[in-house]
Formats: structure tokens, C-alpha cells, sequence
């Protein structure tokens, strides 16, 4: 690769930096191979007039390589001191790179036990959105959040970023009085007349997983270990919509063996968080948009609870082996809610996923079919190219398809067992196939061969053995579906029993239409107030497409109003669709709405409207 030319801070000269600079490797500068990190402690303020966060970091090291130079990963920080068991030192910062940053090269010796880096963030940190008033729930106090996935947590901490390394932390923040403050933590359930808020984590984390939240929020149990957090003004239909919280749990250890993350609760934040949720172990982070008033996106949080098994357990070790983490994280998300709402609805789930990755396989067959393999090649590509319905989507279907081979009785013994196994370590896509054959499939050929292991994982697209889902509550549809195309009806709907899973099946395989059509189903079924945002964004994609200019209006507001990226990059990428005149429309929208925006949204749409 391209050498970085390092440039100094600090006192002195450090002897390393007449070396290479350090090299991007599986998108960390830093090297964890030779120097293990195994605690941090995080001191930090918040400062909302500023938007930045200040303190220090202690970084409790072993220098297992007897090394010279301990190299962290730094992004849009500014670093003003380093110390080594309580000595100041010389540090050199290499040029940042755009997407990774920058490689913090600190001097240590073979014997160096802690460092010590006093430093702040900047307003460009990308991992945080700090939110006015204007732009939360309640509209009476400021917010921050933070999102570290993939490789965010280096633009709020300086710190092995590499899903590889694993570590504890203990965590003291410092914030407004007002405010509260919550971290992937042990978490308080009150705001403290001082604004000082100490936090425990006692289990080994990779820094992805690194999180804080900061704003007015209120707390509401849901069970003996879960709860939720929200702004006041939405914890009636927060507490509402997760009610069963508690038992997603006890199916889930039921399943695949005890949880063993202290507890689970959930935050709801504002609109603008980029995703849908993030599993930050003991507090995940969610989107307000599953808030629908019919627990009809619960499933969500049920992926999210997964998640305390599947990736924060058992964590891919570098971002090429994302699928172990998303992939193994859907299947248990479905058996879930198989569990808990029943095979019918778990039915439906599943085959609207796979209508999601056949959109998926259709677009990078096109642009990137490398990208369709379940094992990635991702080099020094941001990780993100890697987040799509690949891992997610195929990587299920792969587990339905080795659970079809073995037996679910078989299977569900084989994956409690590499989950118990496996726990608090990282995991390869060759380790896991190595696991796969000694504990499972090596010993009988006919599974081995009916499983297509690596078909599955190294080829594109999807496998020979794949079984297209099916749904009896969708079959019933495409009868209503083939009622309406033959007469153009909205009657032909009986909609009294659908949930938003019907309606996505509905909008996804609609015949050709006209703009008459789309304003007759309008005029039928009032779309365009519907609240539900995963109906609206199916909605709005259709609108454009049949140049419904009438939704033109609430699409606006809506984009001004919601930050998931799921959501706004297929509404903008149809306005872009349909030449010139869409395009303009797509980019004065953005325009406007791009201040409500997290910056994982922004640097997406940043690259399709250029």
C-alpha cells in the first residue's frame, strides 16, 4: 500500500518515526499482535456549546512482542499529551486518512503497563451527532449519541479499533445536570443531581460495541432484567411497543443458553440515528421508527437481542467476516419471534427478507458481484460497503439451509455449543467452516454434501441448494393481488387483518401501474398519513416511480424528519432514477434535510447524489 508520511506532535522526537509509517491492516492501524490491550478507563466532559468531549483515556497494556513503538487509531481528535506509566512522552500522528484516520504512534518500553492520552474530540468526530433541541422528541433539551460501527469508535476515543481486540472498561462522564448519561454499560436508571455519571463494563467488548448517549430521558422496567429508555414524551408508546421485551429473553435462552450480559435494555433515539438498532451489549440503541403502534417491528429488537450471542459473544474478527455476525444474528432473530408471535408471522418475515436480498443480488450482480459472497475481500474499502443484505439475508439462508441438512434438533445442540464454546473470543469464516465439519457435518458425507459449505461462502449469488421461503399468509395475497391487476380495484384488498408485513408484500408486487391507479389506492387506503415508516418509504418509492406528485409533499417532510439510512437511500436513489429532473429534486431535499442527518447517513448520500 501507499506509505503515510507521518508528522510529529508532542515533545521531543519519537525513534520510531524514522520507520515506515504503520500499515492499514484489516482496517486498524493499530498492532494488536504485538501489544494486547486488555482495559480501558474513559474520563470525559461533555461540553454541548462546544460539541466536543474532553478527558483522558488509561490504557492498560502488555507489550507481548517486546516492541518499541504501541500504535493506536486516531481519527479527527486532538491529541495534547501521552504519558507512559505516568511519564510524558513524544507521540507522532500519521496523516489522516479520510475513512481510517490516522495511526497514533506512542513510545513504550518492554516492561510499559499503562498509557495515559489526554484529548478531545472535534465537531467533525463522526461518530457523534450532537442534537439541538429542535431536532430530539420533546424539543426541550440537547442530545448526544454515539454510532462506532465499523470503525467510528477511533473518531471518539483513541483506541485499538479492530473487532479482533477485546476489552473491559470502566467509564466516568461528566455531563450537563439536567441530562442523564448512558454507556454499553452497567446504567443508571435516575439522573444524579451532579451530572457525574460512573459506568462498569466487566465484559470483554471489541470497540465497535464502545457507546454513549447522553440527553433528558426517563426509565421504565419491562422485566427483571430489561427496561427502556426514552425521552419522556415517548415512553407510553415506547413502553407500549416493547412490552415484550422479557419474553424475547427467556425464548432466547431457551434456545441458545443463558445471557450473560447483566441485563438488556433498550434507548430510543431521536429520529436522526442512522439504523435501525445497534446491540451495544446492555443497552442497545434503537430507531423511533419502530414505533408503530402494532408491535408489527419488533423484530428489530429481537435482532438486536441476538446480537448479546452472535456478535457481541462471539465477534467476526475482521470486517471480511461480518456474515458471522448478521448472518448467525437473523436466523436467531427468526427463531425468536417464531417463538414468541408464531410460525405464520415468522413466515412473513422471512420471505420479505428475501424479497430485500433478490433486490440486493440484482444491484451488486450489476456493479460489484464479488460483493456477493458471503466471505469478503474488503482490503482497504470502508467496512461499510460490507453491511448489506449479503451478510444478513444470505448468511440466514445459509443456517436455514445447514438446519434443513442436520435437523433443527441437531442444529439447535450444535449452535448452543458454539456459542458456549466461543464465548468472549473472535471468530474467522475458516474457523468457523474448521468448527463446522469437526463438531457437526465432517462425519456424515451426505450432510457434507447437501450443505454446499463453500458454494455458500465463496461463491456469488445464491447457491444451487438454496429453497426459496414461502408464506401462507402471502399466498393468500397473490390471490388478492391477481384480483386487483385483473380489475384495477383497491377493493380487491381485504386489509382489515393486515399488519405492515401484508402491506410491504402489497407495495413490493403491485402489476404496472398508472398514476391514476397510485392516487385510486391513495384515495383508498390514505397512504399518504399513514405513520408507519416502512410502509411510507415502500409508499414514496412507488410515488415516484408512477410520478404521484401528490405524496411529493409528506415525502419531503419525511426525509426532513428521519435519519435511518435504510430508509432515505432508496426514496433518494428513486428520485435519482428518473433523470435530471428527479435528480434536482434529490439533491435540493438533501439540501435541507442534511443537517438532521448522522454522518453514516451523510458520507452515503454524500456518494449517490454527487
Amino acid at each position: 500500500m501507499k506509505k503515510i508520511i507521518p508528522f510529529l506532535l508532542g515533545i521531543g522526537i519519537l525513534s520510531a518515526c524514522s520507520k515506515p509509517s504503520p500499515v492499514l491492516k484489516n482496517h486498524s492501524y493499530s498492532n494488536y499482535e504485538e501489544v494486547s490491550l486488555k482495559h480501558m478507563d474513559l474520563h470525559l466532559k461533555a461540553d454541548f456549546e462546544k460539541k466536543i468531549l474532553d478527558g483522558f483515556v488509561l490504557l492498560d497494556i502488555t507489550n507481548k512482542s517486546k516492541t518499541d513503538v504501541l500504535v493506536l487509531d486516531s481519527r479527527q481528535l486532538l491529541i495534547k499529551e501521552v504519558s507512559v506509566d505516568g511519564k510524558k512522552v513524544a507521540f507522532a500522528l500519521s496523516k489522516e486518512h479520510e475513512v481510517f484516520g490516522s495511526s497514533l504512534q506512542i513510545p513504550i518500553e518492554d516492561e510499559s503497563k499503562q498509557v495515559k492520552v489526554t484529548y478531545q474530540t472535534t465537531p467533525k468526530s463522526a461518530a457523534l451527532q450532537w442534537l439541538s433541541k429542535e431536532q430530539t422528541n420533546d424539543k426541550t433539551d440537547e442530545f448526544l449519541f454515539s454510532q462506532s460501527q465499523a470503525v467510528l469508535a477511533r473518531t471518539w476515543i483513541p483506541l485499538m479499533d479492530a473487532p479482533a481486540v477485546r476489552f473491559t472498561y470502566d467509564a466516568t462522564i461528566e455531563v450537563p445536570n439536567h441530562l442523564m448519561a448512558l454507556m454499553s454499560a452497567v446504567n443508571p436508571q435516575q439522573k444524579n443531581e451532579e451530572g457525574l455519571y460512573h459506568f462498569k463494563q466487566e465484559k470483554p467488548i471489541p470497540s465497535y460495541l464502545m457507546a454513549l448517549a447522553i440527553g433528558n430521558l426517563t426509565f421504565k422496567s419491562t422485566g427483571r432484567n430489561s427496561g427502556v429508555y426514552a425521552e419522556p414524551g415517548m415512553m407510553e408508546s415506547c413502553f407500549w411497543e416493547l412490552k415484550d421485551m422479557q419474553q424475547m429473553i427467556d425464548e432466547a435462552e431457551k434456545l441458545y443458553g443463558s445471557y450473560v450480559w447483566n441485563r438488556y435494555d433498550v434507548l430510543v433515539l431521536p429520529p436522526s440515528f442512522p439504523f435501525g438498532g445497534m446491540e451495544n451489549p446492555e443497552l442497545t440503541f434503537a430507531t423511533p421508527t419502530i414505533i408503530a403502534g402494532d408491535r408489527s417491528l419488533v423484530s428489530l429488537i429481537a435482532h438486536e437481542l441476538a446480537h448479546s450471542w452472535s456478535g457481541n459473544l462471539v465477534t467476526n474478527r475482521t470486517w471480511d467476516d461480518f456474515w458471522l455476525n448478521e448472518g448467525f444474528t437473523v436466523y436467531f432473530e427468526q427463531r425468536i419471534m417464531e417463538a414468541v408471535y408464531g410460525k405464520e408471522y415468522e413466515e412473513m418475515l422471512t420471505v420479505n427478507g428475501y424479497g430485500e436480498l433478490q433486490l440486493t443480488l440484482k444491484e451488486l450482480g450489476e456493479t460489484a458481484p464479488e460483493d456477493t459472497k458471503l466471505k469478503l475481500t474488503l482490503n482497504e474499502r470502508n467496512p461499510d460497503d460490507g453491511l448489506t443484505d449479503i451478510a444478513y439475508e444470505k448468511g440466514r439462508f445459509f443456517l436455514q439451509t445447514l438446519e434443513r441438512t442436520v435437523g433443527r434438533e441437531q442444529w439447535d445442540i450444535f449452535l448452543r455449543r458454539y456459542f458456549m464454546e466461543h464465548a468472549f473470543k473472535t471468530m474467522t469464516t475458516e474457523e468457523f467452516i474448521s468448527y463446522l465439519n469437526k463438531e457437526l457435518i465432517g462425519n456424515n458425507p451426505e450432510w457434507e454434501q447437501n450443505a454446499q459449505v463453500n458454494e455458500w461462502i465463496y461463491g456469488t449469488g445464491m447457491p444451487s441448494n438454496f429453497v426459496k421461503p414461502n408464506s401462507a399468509a402471502f399466498d393468500r395475497l397473490d390471490g388478492e393481488l391477481a384480483a386487483y391487476k385483473a380489475s384495477k380495484d383497491p377493493g380487491s384488498f381485504k386489509t382489515e387483518d393486515y399488519s405492515t408485513h401484508h402491506w410491504l408484500y402489497v407495495l413490493r408486487h403491485l402489476p404496472a401501474l398508472s398514476t391514476s391507479d397510485v392516487k385510486a389506492l391513495d384515495a383508498a387506503f390514505d397512504f399518504n398519513q399513514i405513520k408507519n415508516s416502512e410502509i411510507l418509504c415502500d409508499w414514496f418509492q412507488l410515488s415516484i416511480a408512477y410520478d404521484y406528485t401528490e405524496s411529493y409533499g409528506p415525502m419531503r417532510s419525511f426525509l426532513n424528519r428521519v435519519g435511518r439510512r435504510k430508509f432515505l437511500t432508496p426514496i433518494y436513489r428513486s428520485m435519482k432514477n428518473k433523470g435530471p429532473a428527479g435528480l434536482e429534486m434529490a439533491r435540493n431535499i438533501y439540501a435541507e434535510a442534511k443537517k438532521g442527518y448522522h454522518t453514516v447517513a451523510i458520507e452515503t448520500l454524500d456518494e449517490l447524489l454527487k
